[in-house]
């Protein structure tokens, strides 16, 4: 056995007329077997046989980000930006949850929804508000996704958001087949929709539940879409693939706070630079009970938990 995941089909020809010939014929066939088991959307030749992003050049970079923006303002009505911001250097992406606060209403939710470009029709949604009983603790068998009190909080209970933990070991990096995913340097888990195959694995590697699969087109219309967009985090994404929390990459890589951590009424939410010794999260880290969900795979999750009070 080997670990040694299967790579991109390469054809080992020079460039010539009839290698392109060749490439040209083995890229649509490809392509039409891809989309058949896939139940992927329309997919040009050229989207297809695209290199990942983080092979491409600045130029093919630029030629790609045009064409995107190109789509989506003739689908929408509407100029959408799509950024490629890198990872800023010395910085990586840490979050801290108080548990002790967390009123679990939601709010988180639905900015995340309206962030980042998720699916109405029907409605993804990257965080899952979990909510527990307090005399039994943490306790993921008796937790409850789709509670629907009048009022929040319950008496007796307490809320635990779960989304993308942005493992430092992410075992969904490691089932991917065609290295459609990885981790940045800033720590964020990323995906690229284009490559994308749409076939699963990571889904059922994650054991946080944090990836989706689109179904369908995103049913969004030019009034939801929001027009700030990241070509690894919230641009509409195509029918087929998966998708999840990339931290609010669009906003964080410009030193904004995630949509979930500016909406939330409480101070729940606490986001920063793990290597920043001053950052409000490393205070959290140092201070505070902390503890990570699932700590005993060893994903080891840049996500903490905490009991502020």
């Amino acid at each position: 056995m080997t670990d040694q995941l299967p790579m991109p089909l390469q054809t080992g020809c020079e460039p010539s007329s009839s290698c392109d010939s060749r490439r040209e014929f083995l890229g649509t066939a490809v392509a039409a077997v891809a989309m058949a088991l896939t139940g992927c959307g329309k997919l040009s030749k050229e989207e297809f046989l695209q290199h990942n992003f983080r092979e491409l050049s600045k130029d093919e970079v630029q030629t790609i980000i045009a064409r995107l923006e190109s789509e989506y303002k003739a689908k929408y009505g509407k100029t959408v930006k799509v950024g490629t911001e890198p990872a800023m250097p010395g910085v990586i992406f840490g979050y801290a949850l108080d548990l002790s606060r967390c009123i679990g209403c939601r709010r988180c939710v639905h900015a995340c929804v309206k962030e980042n470009n998720q699916s109405r029709n029907p409605e993804i949604q990257w965080i899952r508000v979990l909510e527990m009983d307090k005399e039994e603790g943490v306790n993921l068998q008796h937790a409850d996704q789709y509670y629907d009190p009048a009022e929040v909080p319950r008496e007796g209970h307490f809320y635990m958001p779960v989304q993308c933990q942005q493992c430092k070991k992410p075992p969904c990096v490691k089932v991917c087949p065609v290295g459609a995913t990885w981790r940045e340097k800033d720590g964020i888990v990323v995906v690229d929709y284009n490559w994308c195959i749409g076939c699963r694995y990571c889904m059922a590697a994650c054991p946080y539940g944090a990836r989706h699969f689109n179904w369908g087109e995103p049913g969004l219309t030019p009034a939801e879409v929001n027009p700030d967009t990241h070509y690894l985090g919230n641009r509409p994404r195509p029918k087929g693939v998966v998708e999840k929390c990339t931290f609010c990459v669009q906003r964080t890589r410009k030193g904004l706070y995630p949509a979930c951590v500016e909406i939330c009424p409480t101070g729940s939410r606490k986001f920063g630079n793990l290597l920043d010794a001053k950052s409000e999260i490393r205070q959290v880290l140092e201070h505070k009970r902390v503890f990570k969900l699932k700590e005993d795979l060893n994903t080891q999750p840049n996500f903490f938990y905490f009991y502020g009070v």
